[in-house]
């Protein structure tokens, strides 16, 4: 919770470019909406119209694949559990896994029918086990799009077939896919790298043709409508850096696979990833008053890593900002103090200091020496 905690605090709120001089131009790309998020950072690297509400299509499957995979966790489906394939769910049109109805598919199956294979008819099968009926899961779906912090989202089917209301922004689903690699690791190198699938008889390849072309990249989902464009969220990692790269509204899947591409390439080519600090490593300690103890040790709950243009490393500057004085109790987690970070001279970033311990108030005793010594101060 608390990475993503940051990184929904980072999308958002950090960091502050003031550098656009000196910052590499980021790529022209031929689509409506783009978005390149590093994610061992949580920085936006490049952006265009990140918020506009756009028809998602297919990419509605990553969060039908997100509360899935926390079905699975929570016990409510098992992978080897036989789901029991509705009318609805054999009738629902586009992309198919080609399920029968009446039939019984595993759980696994239809995970690989609507990741690989982009099958409309297994989201349907999915959503009605895990919540009973599709309209209910959709529920579920805007609740945990509330959750994640997904501002501009709407969802009313697990599949994305078009509706006037299903809607969301290049933003919303960087959000949506750094979550689901986060919390579900496992189930994110299980299924997303898979080339193709076969069920049925029928073998289909996977629709996003970077597997193939870039052997960093390990996913994620395409997506098409003639409303949506060609869309594609894709994710590569190179040495310790993961990008997460958003493509939404391209002409064509080779439009769509080639900006992808891109963008992912300027991140990694013009971009170096430097770590400030290590988790839990104390930045410092901070004297506290009225508390059992006399100071708190302060850093980050994860790894502090910022990117910056390459060479610029050592241009680097930070400056710590604290709140005095401090006055116990300090609660493990709370922020007491601010990292300004500077780039070249030129403010880049800020980032909050937590306590990495708590320190409970001391007696009234200790409260009146402290008070009396804080006179003398």
């Amino acid at each position: 919770m608390l990475k993503l905690r940051s990184l929904l605090f980072v999308l958002f709120c950090l960091p502050v470019l003031a550098l656009a001089q000196q910052l590499p131009t980021p790529p022209s790309l031929a689509a409506k909406s783009w978005l390149l998020v590093d994610m061992t950072a949580g920085q936006v690297l490049a952006a265009q119209a990140p918020d506009e509400r756009l028809e998602p299509a297919s990419l509605t499957k990553l969060m039908t694949a997100y509360l899935s995979f926390a079905a699975l966790k929570q016990g409510t489906i098992k992978l080897d559990q036989d789901v029991l394939i509705s009318q609805k769910a054999w009738k629902t049109g586009g992309s198919r896994m080609f399920i029968q109805v009446g039939t019984e598919v595993k759980v696994d199956d239809l995970l690989k029918g609507m990741i690989v294979q982009s099958g409309n008819d297994a989201c349907v099968a999915l959503s009605e086990a895990i919540a009973g009926d599709e309209e209910n899961f959709a529920q579920m779906m805007n609740r945990e799009a509330q959750r994640l912090g997904m501002k501009g989202s709407h969802f009313r089917n697990s599949n994305g077939l078009p509706d006037p209301e299903h809607y969301t922004t290049a933003r919303d689903l960087a959000i949506l896919a750094g979550a689901l690699i986060r919390d579900f690791p496992e189930e994110y190198a299980k299924y997303y790298s898979l080339k193709e699938f076969r069920y049925n008889n029928i073998t289909q390849p996977n629709r996003n043709r970077l597997l193939w072309i870039d052997p960093t990249v390990d996913g994620l989902k395409t997506g098409y409508t003639a409303a949506a464009g060609y869309c594609l969220v894709s994710s590569a990692k190179r040495g310790p850096r993961r990008l997460l790269s958003v493509v939404l509204g391209a002409a064509s899947s080779n439009a769509r696979m080639q900006e992808s591409l891109k963008l992912l390439n300027y991140g990694f080519q013009f971009y170096d990833g430097v770590q400030l600090y290590a988790k839990n490593d104390p930045v410092t300690t901070l004297k506290v008053w009225k508390g059992q103890e006399s100071a708190v040790k302060i850093g980050f709950a994860n790894d502090l890593v910022i990117v910056v243009p390459k060479g610029f490393g050592p241009k680097i500057k930070t400056e710590l900002v604290s709140q005095q004085p401090l006055m116990a109790p300090v609660t493990l987690g709370q922020t007491l103090a601010t990292l300004k970070v500077s780039l070249d001279g030129k403010p880049y970033g800020d980032y909050p200091v937590l306590a990495l311990e708590a320190v409970p108030a001391a007696g009234i005793v200790g409260r009146m020496v402290d008070t009396v010594r804080m006179w003398f101060n």
